[in-house]
């Protein structure tokens, strides 16, 4: 077989990435849209890279020492990748490659200037650009010159940002090869960058033109500031015109030069509006081709635009599919669940199949869709009011929506003189009696629920298993959607809320509920962080199990200490609570994600913490004394109340919500408990069928499930057939929306719209957040954003981006705590509170703002972080 090593690029389309690259196959794409003129030119192929490669077998030893290279080591990875460079840049390229790159540059002008420029097969795809990773130049001519730039090219795949930015992508050095296009040199009168979406907010209607004289280096290299136009519905909406004093010009004997702009010319834009408009015609035409919005580099040569490349828009954040043109508005499920990394297939659609709302998916993450609910006045009042409650971020994103006239339809008031929805002033009437019995009650009807699920399972297998869990999904629905566990949670909430406004109103204190409800009784998840308290208890008289668990390397450490002094009694402490609380985990809510009875590991360093930082009993005694402070701040606020006109009734009124909050507030967390205990028992039957699926090598490996919808995995078991390229692409999808932040609010326009606090009563200086546990804390910031590497000492302040109610039991051990997401009643904040830890949420980004090791000062009553000297 005869290899290739060139071909024209009208030869090529975007299905040959593997043998042009990325960009060589998006310009073969782009070469065959009507209209969209490409400069000519040729590849060489990727078969020429693997042919240098081979010549050099010294590069097989320095990519595995690459590969071992911690990513972090910057210095290592910047020495091998050179000397890799080194290598291939000193390889004589063979006569029969460099004789087929001749012969390409006499059919279109051997004396012609080129541009020579790098494409990888790791290159423009949908979800990584490498933009600028690469090696490209510029008006290079003659045969010589262009075959050092193509060796160049070679060589760059091994720079130390594109190796650092493949790793940081999942992708292996040895997968990636490279392909070189040489393209006949364009002189442009102006040229730049046409962004088919607004890559700010993500507006897919919205099209934006970064545009300057000459050539476009002066842009991507920062030389000058462009021209930007705003376009939206062929209309240029929005333009910045710059001066541009710096243009980049090519020379006649080859290479680029910088030279400066003649005054007159400075500040006369690069484009007309009228080109404007036409080039973003001609943007949606490749978006269109594509199917993706695209980052595009333009040139302007004779009044005519010549495309010399298009990548996608790696950046964006998919929009939840519709099937419709109408407008839509969504609120993240992961702000609400404190859980904003991306979710496997599996884990989203039993989400989505057990909520109690439609759900939609994109980019691993799950929105609901308020649109009707903001249309309407009956209900618009009441979704803003509750959401901005837990969360004002999302609250002014969505009336920042609704301030725009035209995207939110209103429509009539269907209820005529309904009342508004707010906070009572007055004491809140609710049907159920303020009774802990009721709360027992709930807790054991939940508790009889799963007890039957765990039964009636144990028997179910293949296509019956799946038939039984639909039914069991409607179950789960129907014990969470209990009107009384409802009137109960909603009891809790407003106590809180009556309690917090008006003893502010009548005392002027914020937020006096934080201490009030101090160690209120039935909080599963406050139980969960002290009963590992007791955990250490058991362990920390044992030095041998100490040492042992200081070294724990894997899942099967419980088993090693049979043989230690206390082992078996540490061991039966730790089995203890992973038979109450085993079934939670790190982003819970993914059934994909290993519980702590799947990964016990994970609880290891929070134990030995506890071991360090507290004395025996101390669960018992933070309990008690949270009590004591809960009784004595009751005390004297119904004493204030007394000393105040018509202070009789405010005090009864008082006392008797004050009763109220702590019956019910506790069992709030109580139904996301009841949740997770059954996702667990879900996961273990069908986990059961993946291993039934892997012995019948239909699937590869058990976790190859987690990624198939529900629904495809009950056709998977029901026909043991499984469509692996379907799990590979999933795979890949989900790695790649790590890198994506989920907005808050988003709109069907792909727009992710930012909330604002809109608060100037913070410091210059500090970081601005929604308080929800009083208190000012001083310490040294954690920045932790894995609880299995928690390393924490007494008084120290966690920083992270979410706490689920598995980061419970490390609050036993941190004096203050700061979160990225979060709102006035989510687990963190209700956690904080029942621990009495200065807390601030919703700090957008903390970990990245606040270094590990910092002192801070935590201002939890009035939520804002101050950065330390």
């Amino acid at each position: 077989m005869i290899e290739q090593y060139v071909c024209d690029l009208q030869e090529i389309d975007e299905t040959q990435v593997a043998v042009v690259g990325g960009k060589g196959a998006h310009l073969g794409g782009l070469s065959r849209i009507e209209g969209i003129r490409v400069p000519g030119g040729f590849c060489v192929t990727t078969n020429a890279f693997r042919r240098i490669l081979a010549q050099a077998p010294s590069i097989d030893d320095r990519l595995d020492e690459l590969s071992r290279v911690n990513p972090d080591d910057r210095e290592a990875v910047r020495t091998l990748s050179a000397r890799i460079r080194r290598t291939i840049e000193g390889i004589t390229i063979p006569d029969e490659i460099a004789k087929a790159i001749t012969r390409e540059l006499g059919r279109f002008g051997e004396r012609a200037a080129y541009a020579v420029r790098s494409s990888a097969t790791a290159e423009d795809l949908p979800t990584a650009s490498f933009a600028g990773q690469q090696d490209t130049y510029l008006n290079v001519v003659g045969p010589a010159a262009i075959l050092r730039d193509i060796s160049r090219c070679w060589a760059s795949l091994f720079t130390e940002r594109a190796v650092t930015y493949r790793r940081r992508h999942g992708i292996d050095d040895r997968a990636v090869h490279m392909a070189v296009v040489v393209q006949r040199m364009v002189f442009p009168h102006a040229s730049g960058i046409l962004f088919t979406a607004d890559p700010v907010t993500g507006n897919r209607k919205v099209a934006t033109v970064d545009a300057g004289f000459g050539l476009g280096e002066a842009l991507v290299s920062g030389l000058v500031n462009p021209d930007v136009f705003t376009v939206r519905d062929d209309e240029v909406v929005a333009r910045t015109i710059a001066a541009k004093r710096r243009a980049v010009h090519a020379l006649p004997t080859g290479g680029t030069r910088e030279e400066t702009v003649d005054p007159r010319q400075r500040e006369q834009p690069a484009l007309t509006d009228a080109q404007v408009v036409r080039l973003v015609r001609l943007g949606r035409r490749i978006e269109s081709h594509f199917g993706h919005p695209q980052d595009i580099e333009w040139c302007l040569v004779d009044d005519g635009f010549r495309i010399v490349q298009s990548r996608p828009i790696t950046t964006l954040f998919p929009i939840p599919e519709t099937g419709d043109q109408e407008n839509h508005v969504y609120v993240s499920v992961g702000h609400q669940q404190m859980m904003t990394d991306p979710m496997k297939a599996l884990g989203f659609s039993m989400w989505q199949l057990t909520a109690m709302v439609p759900m939609h998916e994109a980019g691993g993450r799950l929105f609901v869709d308020v649109t009707g609910r903001l249309a309407s006045p009956v209900t618009r009042a009441g979704l803003l009011d509750v959401l901005g409650k837990g969360d004002p971020l999302v609250r002014d994103a969505l009336e920042t929506v609704l301030d725009r006239d035209d995207f939110v339809p209103s429509l009539p008031d269907t209820v005529p003189g309904a009342p508004p929805t707010g906070r009572a002033s007055a004491p809140i009437e609710n049907p159920i009696e303020t009774d802990p019995a009721i709360v027992t009650a709930l807790i054991e009807r939940s508790r009889v629920s799963i007890a039957g699920l765990e039964r009636d399972i144990r028997t179910k297998t293949g296509p019956e298993l799946f038939d039984f869990l639909l039914e069991a999904f409607e179950e789960h629905k129907r014990v969470l959607g209990d009107p009384l566990s409802m009137q109960v949670i909603m009891a809790g909430m407003e106590a809180t809320w009556w309690l917090n406004d008006m003893l502010q109103e009548w005392l002027g204190e914020k937020n006096a509920a934080d201490t009030l409800t101090l160690s209120a009784p039935d909080n599963v998840t406050s139980e969960m962080g002290l009963a590992l308290l007791d955990v250490a208890d058991v362990i920390r008289p044992y030095p041998e199990v100490v040492t042992f668990l200081q070294g724990v390397g894997d899942e099967g450490f419980l088993d090693g200490m049979a043989k230690l002094a206390g082992g078996n009694e540490a061991r039966e402490a730790i089995e203890r609570y992973l038979d109450r609380y085993g079934m939670r985990c790190v982003a819970e809510i993914d059934i994909t994600r290993p519980r702590w009875h799947e990964r016990p590991s994970t609880l290891v360093p929070v134990i030995l913490d506890n071991v360090r930082n507290f004395e025996s009993g101390a669960a018992g005694l933070r309990f008690e004394q949270g009590r004591q402070k809960a009784l004595k701040k009751e005390e004297d606020v119904l004493s204030r109340l007394r000393a105040l006109p018509d202070g009789d009734r405010k005090a009864d009124e008082t006392k008797r919500m004050i009763d109220r909050v702590r019956t019910f507030i506790g069992y709030r967390e109580y139904p996301k408990y009841g949740i997770i205990s059954r996702y667990f028992v879900y996961k273990q039957a069908l986990m059961e069928e993946a291993r039934r699926l892997v012995r019948a090598n239909v699937l590869s490996e058990q976790e190859d499930i987690f990624h198939l919808t529900f629904r495809e995995l009950h056709e998977v078991v029901r026909s043991n057939r499984v469509d692996r390229r379907l799990i590979q692409q999933r795979k890949e999808a989900f790695r790649s929306y790590h890198a994506l932040t989920p907005p808050r609010v988003l709109t069907s326009d792909g727009e992710a719209v930012t909330g604002a606090y809109r608060r100037d009563d913070a410091p210059a200086g500090a970081l601005i957040g929604l308080p929800v546990s009083v208190g000012t804390i001083e310490g040294r910031a954690r920045v932790i954003l894995d609880m299995g590497k928690a390393d924490l000492e007494a008084g120290d302040i966690l920083v992270t981006t979410f706490t689920d109610p598995s980061w419970s039991p490390l609050f036993v051990g941190i004096a203050g705590l700061v979160t990225e997401v979060g709102g006035l009643m989510t687990h963190g904040a209700v956690i904080a509170r029942e621990y009495g830890l200065p807390a601030v949420v919703g700090v957008e980004q903390a970990t990245r703002k606040i270094r590990d090791g910092q002192r801070i000062r935590v201002h939890g009553t009035d939520g804002y972080i101050e950065i330390l000297p």
